[in-house]
């Protein structure tokens, strides 16, 4: 397996293998993109999946929680996990149920996940995940305490057996569906920022930050 790729016995691809990849700058394209990626693990037999935040860090995925919560002291072991993000660009109507489909791209991750317990790699890494989810708005913020920062668990799991698989285009219609008579295409989805509410007790006076105006475009 070389470096940029994260082909292996485990993320090889059984079906329509056309539409995956194991390329390292598919891989971040896909994650870059989003803010929230889903966990999976076992617990005493049992499978669980958390939504998480994270972010992309070099060749590792980031997130945080509490060093109260269960799983991510489970995780910070070492336990064997499964991360994935999925975006859906569209729903592909064909002029059948079985046809029919939808416009996505995802990537998904399988490794080992590691505590970052090193003080200043610690809050490094926060200032990532923050300048990820929230782009442009860490340097405005009041800085973390160390009592937050003690309450954190930090957690890298590096990027090594991946694989990211994606659809797009309009429905796969053949032969005597192509005359049936119902509407056929792509309703494209679209995720967007609305309008800010600003907090009921902050001060009129302050003004909309430029990063809020660059998340709306």
């Amino acid at each position: 397996m070389s470096h940029d790729s994260g082909l292996s016995a485990r993320t090889e691809f059984g079906r329509k293998p056309e539409r995956g990849s194991h390329e390292r700058s598919d891989f971040n394209a896909v994650v870059d993109a989003a803010r929230v990626g889903h966990l999976g693990y076992v617990v005493d037999g049992r499978p669980y999946v958390l939504p998480v935040g994270f972010a992309r860090d070099g060749e590792a995925l980031v997130f945080h929680g509490s060093t109260g919560a269960r799983p991510f002291r489970l995780l910070a072991e070492g336990a064997p996990c499964c991360f994935t993000v999925t975006h859906v660009d569209g729903l592909v109507l064909a002029r059948s149920a079985n046809d029919s489909s939808m416009n996505y791209r995802s990537a998904v991750v399988l490794g080992n996940c590691e505590a970052i317990t090193e003080e200043t790699e610690k809050w490094r890494i926060l200032d990532v995940i923050t300048d990820h989810l929230l782009p442009g708005r860490r340097a405005s913020l009041r800085p973390m305490t160390r009592k937050e920062v003690a309450a954190t668990l930090v957690l890298r799991l590096p990027i090594v057996e991946f694989s990211v698989k994606s659809r797009s285009g309009g429905p796969g219609d053949e032969g005597a569906d192509i005359d049936f008579p119902v509407w056929s295409g792509v309703m494209p989805v679209v995720t967007s920022f609305g309008t800010p509410i600003p907090a009921a007790n902050m001060d009129p006076a302050i003004p909309e930050p430029e990063y809020l105006r660059s998340w709306r475009a």
